[in-house]
């Protein structure tokens, strides 16, 4: 049963949300599902921006065939390849056989990649700057290289003022029937996943993401229509800023996370301890995360949204605890920067994880790495408790001094 939602006089939301996704890219997990948004416009040509996932690719046909009303489906706008806005490609060739695919070069080239019919045929190859009339609407494309893709483009609407975003600006979690963000409490509520999404997907490409953010500064923009989530057209500047600071690698807020990994709780307590030191030194907003138990993506979205990083690991066969070093890991292969660090290691025998650790956050640009740390033997004990408060003390100072 078709369930198209109007967004302007001429064009709906012909999406759909997978509540039973666990993992996006088979990787991070989506307790709150997804969703996969598309575009239809009924002008003089009709235009259909982006598709969806296979897994719901049921329900874009339906709202397409409700309200196309035998309409031909004249332009399939491409602004990413990805399977889950592509997948089901195929499918709307045997519908619309006559369908026009509008991308860029390397657009086309991915298609072929992905699919086995003459894509040639039918492309309509567009370049920085290039447009498409359809009637009323006149359609800009402009490229946005690594955002997340190679491929990636955006596309406005002169007519409506609407910025068909791509990925830019997509957050996790399905459409529960309210598709506008200020019809739901989005920083309550979706600014965490939309910011796990920017630290897990597009994080690794701040500098393409400003790029992207300075030539849409020049559109006015009253519709913002990402592929995943809900559509903006109330206060968007707000979220630009957001997209800003996450580009930039600026920190969101001045706050503190630890990370830790214990295996008998040792590692765990001293943690415990330092977060109690930092709150009597007056700092608030301290998030704290076993890794054994928090998948590495709320590491990273927390790293995105932290000033200051705490890592505090056991030695395990004379190496970083496995779930530690996967954090940090993640967290230099998706760029992090900008931050202050402190380490914090354990051993029984032979500590070795705060020297590897080290080493790791070496890699990652414009980090202030403090020379106050600890190592323990099994547990802290009370002779320790002095470096423990150094320790919390240089953190507090650091943070405190900035606000």
């Amino acid at each position: 049963m078709h369930n198209p939602i109007r967004i302007t006089s001429d064009m709906h939301w012909v999406g759909a949300s997978d509540r039973r996704l666990t993992l996006f890219e088979n990787a991070i997990p989506t307790p709150g599902g997804m969703s996969y948004n598309a575009y239809l416009v009924l002008d003089e040509k009709t235009v259909l921006l982006d598709a969806v996932d296979r897994t719901v690719r049921g329900r874009l046909l339906e709202n397409l065939a409700y309200l196309l009303a035998g309409r031909p489906l004249d332009y399939l706008v491409v602004n990413h390849v990805e399977p889950d806005h592509c997948n089901d490609l195929d499918d709307l060739l045997l519908r619309y056989p006559d369908m026009r695919i509008v991308g860029n070069a390397k657009t086309v080239a991915m298609i072929a990649q992905f699919f086995d019919f003459n894509v040639n045929e039918r492309a309509v190859v567009v370049a920085e700057g290039d447009s498409l009339c359809t009637g009323r609407h006149i359609f800009h494309f402009y490229m946005a290289p690594m955002v997340h893709w190679p491929e990636v483009m955006v596309t406005y609407d002169e007519a409506d003022k609407v910025l068909y975003s791509a990925d830019a600006f997509g957050t996790f979690g399905a459409i529960n029937g309210n598709l506008f963000a200020d019809e739901v409490d989005f920083e309550a509520e979706w600014l965490p996943e939309a910011r796990r999404y920017y630290g897990n997907i597009v994080g690794k490409y701040g500098p393409q993401t400003l790029a992207l953010l300075k030539k849409a500064a020049g559109l006015e923009i009253a519709l913002l229509c990402p592929l995943h989530g809900p559509v903006w057209r109330e206060n968007i500047s707000w979220y630009v800023e957001k997209y800003k600071l996450w580009g930039a690698y600026t920190p969101e807020e001045r706050a503190v996370m630890i990370a830790y990994a214990s295996i008998y709780g040792g590692t765990e307590n001293a943690a415990d301890i330092l977060a109690a030191k930092l709150a009597a030194r007056g700092v608030r907003r301290i998030a704290m995360y076993d890794v054994s138990h928090t998948h590495p993506a709320t590491i990273v979205s927390e790293a995105f949204r932290c000033s200051h990083l705490v890592f505090a690991s056991s030695t395990y066969n004379m190496g970083i605890f496995g779930t530690m070093e996967t954090a940090l890991l993640d967290l230099k292969a998706h760029n992090l920067q900008n931050r202050t660090v402190a380490i914090l290691e354990s051993g029984s025998w032979a500590p070795a994880a705060g020297k590897l650790m080290r080493e790791i956050i070496a890699g990652m640009k414009n980090i202030t790495l403090l020379d106050e740390t600890l190592s323990i033997r099994s547990t802290l004990k009370a002779a320790q408790l002095p470096a423990l408060d150094a320790l919390a003390e240089a953190l507090a100072a650091s943070l405190l001094a900035a606000e």
